[in-house]
């Protein structure tokens, strides 16, 4: 039985490993929620209607980590940069969600059905990074693909979610496209949480840019799926846009092969990898939608491909279409995940 801190737990994340904990992912024997001082007093168990057993509400300040076993941090790269290795140095586990660490030697960044065997052993840093919530549907869909044919090439272009903001990102859009439905004229103005209006628009641009002109998301794309699955000088280009859409990331995913391959080949390595459901031109619905997906909870659990295609003219050449939600899939759920494997593997609880 664990004792778990979930930082940043009034936060969309925070929120999802809340309700995940409550389904029992893994054995709790406390949960401890962590919020801003303005959050103090509030009931979150009450508020999400959780039987889990809460302690109440603290600061960061206010944490006690002689109390703890692990702590998932969701409260950004700041927070995490200044607090999360205090509670690992006291020997706490602590997953992090944001991109602090993740390109830390020292420090794993795991996707626990891609690369399990980075937590074999505990991290002597005790921290584990939990990768950008577009990387890790990425990769889960790479990982079959390279395992059947070896990779070469990959090409993405991400059409990510409002949640990708968090609660203030899903306000934003449910208040402006209310404003544009009531006028349609209305334009919006540059700023909020996307850096321009989102509803009904799509902003190619998630992060600032560096001096080529990759976004900080864009860049993430590029290194985190080398390291994790520990194919150095993979080529990835990629290209991140946000849409207006509330859940769910979706990717347009083209890749380059060492070896031929055919559709068929190429949905059966899908089809036979964990958490994955791939899609065929004869199922109802032939490849999955971010509405579809959010649905049920068995979806939400799931990376889904679908749109498997072999070019006609270069059957070293796959494009697929992938979409998982962001908020479990890419973050809550990755992070117990993790948690779960290091149960499994014997060094922790």
């Amino acid at each position: 039985m664990l004792r778990i801190a979930v930082v940043g737990a009034t936060g969309a994340v925070g929120r999802e490993c809340l309700a995940l904990l409550d389904g029992g992912i893994v054995p709790v024997e406390q949960v401890v929620p962590v919020g801003s001082a303005r959050s103090l007093g509030r009931d979150l168990g009450g508020e999400l209607g959780l039987s889990l057993p809460m302690a109440e509400l603290v600061t960061l300040d206010g944490l006690d980590p002689r109390s703890l076993d692990v702590a998932v941090f969701s409260a950004g790269a700041e927070i995490s940069a200044r607090e999360a290795e205090r509670l690992a140095s006291a020997g706490v586990l602590v997953v992090d969600n944001s991109s602090a660490f993740r390109m830390r030697a020292d420090v794993p960044l795991v996707v626990p059905q891609v690369n399990p065997g980075v937590l074999d052993d505990r991290p002597a840093s005790n921290l584990v990074s939990n990768p950008n919530c577009s990387t890790i549907q990425l990769v889960r869909a790479l990982k079959p693909l390279h395992e059947l044919a070896g990779l070469e090439d990959v090409v993405v272009a991400t059409y990510q979610a409002a949640s990708g903001g968090g609660v203030r990102g899903l306000r934003e859009l449910a208040e402006e496209s209310r404003a544009i439905l009531d006028d349609p004229r209305v334009e919006g103005a540059p700023g909020g949480r996307f850096g321009q209006p989102l509803a009904f628009n799509l902003v190619p641009e998630i992060g600032l840019p560096d001096d080529t002109g990759r976004t900080h998301e864009e860049r993430k794309l590029v290194r985190e799926p080398r390291k994790i699955l520990g194919l150095p000088d993979l080529r990835v280009s990629a290209t991140a846009v946000r849409v207006p859409v509330f859940d769910c990331h979706s990717e347009a995913v083209h890749v380059r092969l060492r070896e031929p391959v055919t559709a068929g080949s190429v949905g059966a390595a899908l089809a036979a990898a964990p958490g994955i459901r791939a899609y065929g031109r004869s199922q109802s619905p032939a490849y999955p939608m971010p509405r579809t997906v959010f649905a049920r909870p068995e979806g939400r659990a799931l990376v889904h491909v679908g749109r498997i295609r072999v070019e006609p003219e270069d059957d070293r050449a796959v494009a697929l279409w992938v979409v998982a939600d962001n908020l479990w899939v890419g973050a809550a759920l990755n992070a117990l995940q993790i948690v779960e494997l290091a149960l499994k593997n014997g060094w922790l609880g």
